[in-house]
Order: structure tokens, then sequence, then C-alpha cells
């Protein structure tokens, strides 16, 4: 079963997001979207400075089984790509909640975050995907 942090926001489209002490928000893909990817082999993170819609492609993770879309939970600036995933995408498989986040974003509107599915509301996206 996937691990699902109860301190993280998740999309349907299955990227967790985790606000920061400085306002910002980190953002990455769930342990279920790396375990169905497989093997990452090459990882495209978004531009620092680059504005963001809620719900836009901004981030390619690339496996040996396909090439996914990531997409942004929040609508706002990136502020900080993660540099590590250049030389090793497979951050993102080994620990996804952590080392492998893909980019943090200032949100045009803080608030927004709160709307995202809370560890119980994704449990139950994934319970149906059985």
């Amino acid at each position: 079963m996937s691990k699902v942090p109860d301190d993280l926001r998740f999309a349907k489209s299955h990227e967790w997001a985790r606000r920061e002490p400085d306002g910002t928000v980190r953002v990455g893909i769930t342990d279920h979207a790396q375990s169905a990817l497989g093997d990452l082999v090459f990882v495209e993170v978004p531009k620092v400075g680059r504005t963001l819609r809620a719900g836009e492609a901004c981030a390619v993770v690339e496996s040996v089984k396909a090439a996914s879309d990531v997409y942004s939970p929040l609508a706002g600036e990136v502020v900080e790509a993660n540099p590590e995933l250049a030389n090793a995408p497979e951050a993102l498989n080994q620990d996804p909640y952590g080392r492998g986040w893909l980019f943090r974003i200032q949100p045009s509107d803080p608030k927004a975050l709160d709307g995202l599915l809370d560890a119980a509301g994704y449990r139950k996206i994934l319970d149906t995907l059985k």
C-alpha cells in the first residue's frame, strides 16, 4: 500500500503539497505515482520565476515505461526547483516525500492549499484505484 503522510495535502492528479515555514509550498509526486511509473530515469522541473496556474502541466517525470506530466496543485510563482533531480532522478522513487520533492511555489492565494485533499481524502481516491 502507498504511503500517504497525514501532514500533506494532495491533488487528485497525484501531487502532494506541504506548507513551509516561510509561506511557500513544496510540491512533489506521491508514493503511488512514483510506484506506478516505475524506475525514473529523467525529471524536468519548472524554471524558477515561472508563474503557474493551478492544474497546469509544469514538470515531466520519465521512467523506463512512460513519461508523465506533473501538474501544479496551486497557482503561484516557482521560487525553487530541486537541483538534485537532474543527476539523481531515482530520489523520487527512493524518497518521494523528502529528497524527491520537485519544486517550491509561492502561492498566489495562501488559502488555496486548504482546498486540496487531506490525507484521508486522498486515501479514498487510492482505494477506488484498486
